[in-house]
């Protein structure tokens, strides 16, 4: 029996000498990948930023926190606000940024990411409400570089840069979005009036012309005259009575012959 238990709190001594072992060699090798930075802190005091690789640290002693250097994408919520010329819309956002100081972000910050957050939902509301909407929905890549530098003056501070702010959906009340719509018509009504007239007025500045032309012309009368029946006859089972005094096809002396004549 006390062999037994000899066996057995060897077995157990074992395993917990192994156990320790594994833990100190995960506390003491680590492995930093290419995009990662370790922040390495001695007694709680910084002591410095590994590379990628392998490193190796006091345990107990040492820690190390990780930043990811890569461009990360964060959506930002939904934000309700109020344009310049009074609308009231929701807007979405994405924005891109990377961590470029290490120390900064993990030692300086309690959490950057969530300070980039509100952050950039405070940066959104308060920059498009100083715009109107005719501006939020037409010059929306000024508007991005606007919230880009913005935002990056502030998460500079934190060692993160802000590559750049995209402005995703601009979505409206119904019945603004009615409202939008029968101006839009109402210009198009507009835009198409004012073409017509346009047309009229030259219309009738080339009859005005060409009526001009005629009467300094009685020939060129005549011939349109003639082109005009040659025109109508053309149409098939037609009949049209077309009354036009003779002289009106004769030269000028010619006419003044026929009407002497007449009087003889």
């Amino acid at each position: 029996m006390g062999f037994v238990l000899d066996h057995m709190t060897s077995w157990c001594l074992t395993v917990l000498v192994v156990a320790v072992i594994i833990w100190l060699l995960s506390k003491t090798l680590q492995v930093i990948n290419q995009y990662e930075r370790g922040v390495v802190l001695t007694l709680g005091k910084y002591s410095g930023i590994c590379g990628p690789g392998l490193v190796f640290l006091v345990p107990v002693v040492q820690t190390m926190r990780r930043a990811d250097l890569r461009i990360s994408v964060m959506e930002i919520a939904e934000q309700d606000l109020i344009t310049k010329d009074n609308v009231s819309v929701k807007v979405t956002a994405v924005t891109y940024y990377k961590v470029t100081d290490s120390k900064k972000a993990l030692l300086e910050v309690q959490n950057y990411k969530a300070s980039i957050s509100q952050l950039a939902q405070i940066t959104l509301r308060s920059t498009l409400g100083k715009h109107s909407l005719d501006e939020l929905l037409g010059e929306q890549d000024k508007l991005n570089e606007t919230l880009r530098s913005s935002l990056a003056s502030r998460a500079h501070e934190w060692g993160v840069e802000v590559d750049h702010v995209e402005i995703r959906s601009v979505d409206l009340a119904k019945s603004m979005i009615r409202a939008m719509a029968q101006e839009a018509e109402a210009e198009r009504g507009r835009r198409a009036r004012r073409i017509t007239a346009e047309g009229e007025a030259e219309a009738a500045a080339k009859l005005s012309e060409a009526a001009k032309t005629l009467g300094e012309h009685p020939a060129a009368l005549t011939l349109r005259t003639l082109a005009t029946l040659k025109e109508i006859g053309a149409e098939n089972a037609t009949t049209i009575v077309f009354p036009v005094s003779q002289d009106a096809f004769l030269p000028p002396s010619l006419a003044a012959l026929s009407a002497a004549l007449k009087q003889t």
